[in-house]
């Protein structure tokens, strides 16, 4: 009996030291171990499941705290259906609106212009001429284009990218180059944030155009419907 009360301590004694032991810096530590080349941004126990958090790379994975097992997925409570992964994801991608550099931004007032929306867009993307398209049913707002050309994917753009803003009128030639794929001519000479912008936004983690920021921080990346524009701006001012 006694040998087994001592064995039982032994084993909880093992235990405490083994939790007490993993925080946040040794879960890091060694999953960068585990994984060589990668780099965890940041390391967080999840509350409710006892897991650790692990952002990185723009996505969210859980590890236990020997990180023994990695998890790529989404972490849901099963009682209220809550997808704790999307949230702490829209969370951890936030950007504070007023930290964007708006005077490298072409601005478009529609409207009052009383809300206000960031776009960061490539010249040559369709998806960013479909979210175009959505835009021009959305009123009442003010538009800030970041010129964001992705050269691998569309070679050409960085050079349209400079020629529109050039123009003598950014917005109307932004609009032009959106609607019908008119480009100003010249050879983008002036001065122009284009590289300034480019380092701004791999900073940022943008990786694909177009991106939306609101002026709640939120994020969101592809062409989405005006409907859904508008349930968002609708969502930003309810929280101001």
């Amino acid at each position: 009996m006694k040998k087994n009360l001592l064995l039982g301590s032994v084993i909880a004694l093992v235990w405490l030291a083994n939790g007490a032991w993993a925080d946040e810096k040794s879960v890091r530590s060694l999953f960068e171990q585990r994984f060589p080349g990668a780099k965890a941004e940041s390391v967080t126990k999840e509350p409710l499941s006892g897991l650790y958090e692990i952002f990185m790379g723009g996505q969210v994975l859980y590890a236990d705290e020997g990180v023994n097992y990695v998890i790529q997925g989404s972490l849901v409570n099963a009682k209220t259906r809550q997808n704790l992964t999307a949230e702490r994801l829209k969370k951890l991608t936030e950007m504070p609106f007023d930290k964007l550099p708006f005077d490298q931004a072409i601005k478009i007032v529609k409207g009052n212009g009383s809300r206000k929306l960031a776009v960061f867009e490539d010249p040559d993307c369709p998806f960013c001429k479909q979210l175009e398209t959505e835009l021009r049913k959305v009123d009442d707002v003010t538009l800030y284009v970041f010129l964001y050309p992705l050269e691998q994917l569309h070679p050409g753009s960085t050079t349209k990218s400079m020629k529109i803003w050039c123009a003598p009128d950014r917005a109307k030639a932004w609009l032009g180059a959106m609607q019908d794929g008119t480009i100003p001519e010249g050879k983008g000479e002036c001065d122009n944030p284009v590289a300034k912008l480019a380092e701004f936004g791999r900073s940022r983690r943008i990786t694909g155009t177009p991106t939306m920021i609101f002026e709640n921080g939120t994020r969101v990346a592809g062409a989405v419907p005006a409907g859904r524009i508008e349930q968002l701006l609708g969502e930003n001012v309810a929280k101001q």
